[in-house]
């Protein structure tokens, strides 16, 4: 298999499935009203609810969306065969991921930006709200773990990373302040923060800079403070819980939109100057096999490959970004397609380059292997280097800018998960804790969590539980747009056909990992943390199943007594 065949492929996608399949059902069965008065213009506060134009959100949603999750995931289940994953990347996104985010993102518009707590309450039943909000504290906490691992240590311990991250940062609140305050063009904007932060990226990787932060890192040889933890990966991290605090208090037009904004431009041409060295270069996949078997080191190829896949092809994260952020910034709900379903599509892009880093970047199906064995980023940090070289990039920028590039796609990611779980926890307990309700309190307890899980547990052993739990909040978001589009007297079959794979198939994938954890891992385990690890994974695990359990039950029988409405009527 040929890398222009692929990206052949991945066009085709976005023409059919974007440019004919979203589009019919976009027209057809919601008939959205470019007249009509969205959240953002009706609650306008300047905190959430805020009004965007779609070229500036666009960049948002994507950025919002698009973490380190379609990078990882194929290059990890590519171990399965690459055909597997190549037909799960097209075919998930064009059945399942854009119908989720566009069905998000236009729900929370016409539900006035309703968090999924309160469309569960609404949609479904009063207890479905808490037993949701639970799944959702629990799933958000996952991904901290995960990405808070990735990236703080892993990542930012690279001494090359943190002065272009910072670039990033300061271009994102200069972006906000010259788009809400000073008024100024939205091309000169994008303009100037983006060729300032190539400028800070590039100042990153020269010796003066990268030397200053490996003497505070204590580099080359990093001292070990507790828990297997490193001086440098302590740091790492705690960099990380700075950065997701001021993007959970701050108002979102300060922030977390501009800096995503910014972001998506680095990523963008990033991904752009990848796509025209492959088709300078034109790889194949030379002896990659198009599949392995069936049950490897991360299991079965059911469900796992499913889960392993967590974003490009379909995500839950999409569906809380949709509903809590981009539906609070919708102009108008003709924005909702270009921006949620039109994101969706780009990921899916995103995750074929991911693809070809691991299948025919390195030349051999042996090298890949190697390559592998430090990291899945490494792969695709070298990887992206290798397609750029052809396009005269220097290699030693390449893989600098292919690590700031990682850094980037998770923390924009991260400091909206905090967010969300402040909300959540708020929700949930608010009223029989008021000091939850605080904005400051919520962050620092999730923060903290967040530690406690990134500095235990070890990588690999928490991904596949945020995997699973990730598609299984996508299975129950499709449930929740089934309900409210049979609420509004539409055709659900869209939605409602997924929302029953993904369930099925991400249960599986939980007990699963469960097992692995509760029965195979902990009572073969040799130190404390390694118990504490298995033992927290498999319990949130089946705490997680438990909660859809109850979600599944109470969301069939809202179904049932909606499908009776409609037939009354």
């Amino acid at each position: 298999m040929n890398s222009i065949i692929v990206l052949i492929l991945g066009a085709l996608a976005i023409v059919i499935g974007y440019g004919w399949y979203a589009r019919r059902i976009d027209r057809d069965i919601v008939k959205p009203d470019p007249s009509k008065a969205t959240p953002a213009k009706m609650y306008m506060d300047g905190v959430d609810f805020t009004p965007a134009s779609r070229n500036v959100l666009f960049g948002y949603q994507f950025k919002s969306i698009a973490a380190i999750g379609p990078i990882t995931g194929p290059i990890v289940a590519v171990a399965w065969g690459w055909l597997p994953a190549l037909i799960w990347i097209i075919l998930g996104t064009f059945f399942i991921g854009w119908v989720q985010d566009y069905g998000a993102m236009i729900m929370g518009v016409r539900r006035e930006g309703d968090t999924m707590g309160a469309l569960s309450y609404k949609l479904i039943s009063p207890r479905a709200r808490n037993i949701l909000l639970i799944f959702i504290y629990f799933y958000l906490l996952l991904i901290m773990g995960a990405f808070g691992n990735l990236i703080g240590k892993g990542l930012m311990v690279n001494p090359k990373v943190p002065f272009g991250m910072l670039a990033v940062t300061l271009m994102g609140i200069l972006a906000g302040q010259m788009t809400y305050k000073w008024k100024r063009d939205i091309i000169l904007t994008t303009v100037v923060t983006v060729v300032l932060t190539f400028v800070g990226i590039w100042i990153g990787t020269l010796p003066f800079m990268s030397n200053l932060f490996s003497a505070i890192y204590g580099l080359p040889q990093s001292p070990t403070v507790f828990l297997g933890n490193t001086l440098a990966q302590v740091i790492g991290t705690l960099l990380v819980v700075i950065f997701c605090y001021l993007g959970s208090v701050l108002p979102i037009w300060a922030w977390a939109q501009p800096v995503n904004y910014v972001s998506f431009w680095i990523v963008s041409l990033g991904v752009l100057g990848g796509i025209i060295g492959l088709l300078i270069w034109r790889p194949g996949m030379a002896d990659f096999p198009a599949y392995t078997k069936f049950t490897i080191g991360a299991g079965p190829l059911w469900p796992m490959l499913f889960v392993t896949i967590a974003c490009g092809a379909i995500s839950g994260w999409h569906s809380l970004v949709s509903t809590s952020g981009t539906a609070r910034q919708l102009e108008k709900e003709t924005d909702a397609l270009p921006v949620g379903g039109g994101a969706m599509f780009m990921e899916m892009v995103f995750a074929i380059m991911a693809f070809l880093t691991a299948t025919v970047a390195f030349g051999s199906y042996s090298a890949y292997q190697e390559a592998v064995k430090p990291g899945a980023l490494g792969v695709f940090a070298k990887g992206l280097a290798n397609f750029l070289q052809r396009i005269g990039i220097p290699t030693d920028f390449g893989v600098a800018y292919g690590s700031v590039f990682l850094v980037i796609m998770g923390l924009t990611i991260m400091q909206l998960v905090v967010r969300f779980m402040r909300v959540a926890s708020a929700e949930l307990v608010g009223e029989a804790v008021p000091v939850m309700k605080n904005m400051h309190v919520g962050t620092i307890v999730a923060l903290l969590l967040t530690l406690l899980f990134v500095w235990i547990i070890p990588w690999l052993t928490i991904w596949v539980a945020f995997g699973a739990s990730n598609q299984l909040m996508a299975g129950l978001a499709l449930l929740l747009i089934s309900l409210w589009l049979l609420s509004e007297g539409r055709k659900h079959t869209w939605a409602f056909y997924p929302s029953i794979f993904m369930i099925v198939t991400t249960i599986a994938a939980l007990l699963f990992v469960a097992y692995d954890n509760l029965i195979r891992k902990l009572p073969a385990a040799t130190t404390v943390q390694a118990s504490i690890a298995s033992a927290l994974v498999g319990i949130i695990c089946l705490v997680l199943v438990v909660a859809a359990a109850f979600l599944i039950v109470d969301g069939w029988q809202a179904v049932q007594q909606a499908r009776k409405k409609a037939a009354e009527a």
